[in-house]
């Protein structure tokens, strides 16, 4: 009996061993990556980008659910209701959030990040991933409510002079040889996968 006992504590720790041997190369071989680069050549399975941080350039295939999209300059007046839209904000003197810049996401991205969180950046600034329920003018600024899907709101306070991005989904064609972008992915054990080109 004890020798039964013996052997399966040892087929049990074996089992717990290659668990744990097949986790951590898992975790070794899959890690998400973010660059920006130049495009070099684009086919409809892969593209290579020269990075601009060494210049080196480094072929990705295109992750079957790729998402490319596009940056393009906004203003406060395009900021809608029931925008999905992602904020950094700083404390005011007033204790108030203000936006120092405000992206609004495409309805592909609805959802994505949503909440409120510290940054952790030497400025101390907030994230802020909501809906826009309504806005108003009140001494040249806007004062944006948002809703988070918990039923939480919030405030964000938009000063003149704040950057805003519209993000908009794009036809993979602008994807080509010479295209400013922002690559996000996965390395696989296979190889590097971008799942989301940003034209910048």
């Amino acid at each position: 009996m004890s020798g039964n006992r013996s052997m399966m504590n040892t087929l049990a720790a074996a089992g717990l061993a290659v668990t744990l041997a097949s986790s951590f190369a898992s975790a070794q071989t899959n890690s998400a990556f973010t660059l920006s680069g130049l495009v070099e050549k684009a086919s409809a399975t892969s593209v290579s980008v020269r990075n601009d941080d060494g210049g080196t350039v480094e072929t990705y295939a295109l992750g079957q659910n790729l998402i490319v999209l596009q940056n393009k300059v906004a203003t406060l007046a395009d900021i809608k209701p029931n925008d999905f839209v992602a904020s950094a904000a700083m404390t005011g003197p007033d204790g108030k959030l203000h936006s120092t810049e405000l992206r609004i996401f495409p309805e592909a991205m609805r959802g994505l990040g949503e909440g409120q969180r510290p940054m952790n950046d030497a400025r101390h600034q907030t994230m802020t991933n909501a809906t826009v329920t309504g806005a108003v003018v009140v001494n040249g600024s806007n004062t944006i409510t948002v809703t988070f899907a918990n039923g939480g709101k919030a405030e964000l306070i938009l000063d003149p002079g704040v950057p805003v991005t519209r993000i908009d989904v794009a036809d993979r064609a602008l994807v080509r040889s010479g295209a400013k972008v922002r690559v996000q992915g996965m390395r696989e054990a296979s190889g590097a996968v971008a799942t989301r080109i940003t034209i910048q």
